[in-house]
């Protein structure tokens, strides 16, 4: 017995039923790349603390870049 699940699309919230929706949970590939881009631009964000600014690594002598062998 093959089981089916069905939500709603988080983009436009059409009905959407898995497996026989390839983009599932999306409805559409659209509703699915709207969704990343929303992701991309900042625009959805996980809830946490601001990290610290990363310390910048120390700068590397010409010197010693022209004595490490290439992999």
């Amino acid at each position: 017995m093959r089981r089916t699940f069905s939500r709603q699309c988080p983009h436009c919230t059409r009905q959407v039923t898995w497996p026989e929706t390839p983009t599932y949970p999306f409805c559409s590939e659209r509703c699915r790349l709207i969704d990343l881009g929303l992701w991309a631009n900042g625009e959805y964000r996980i809830p946490g603390e601001a990290l610290a600014e990363e310390e910048r690594w120390p700068e590397a002598d010409v010197s010693e870049a022209e004595n490490e062998e290439v992999c």
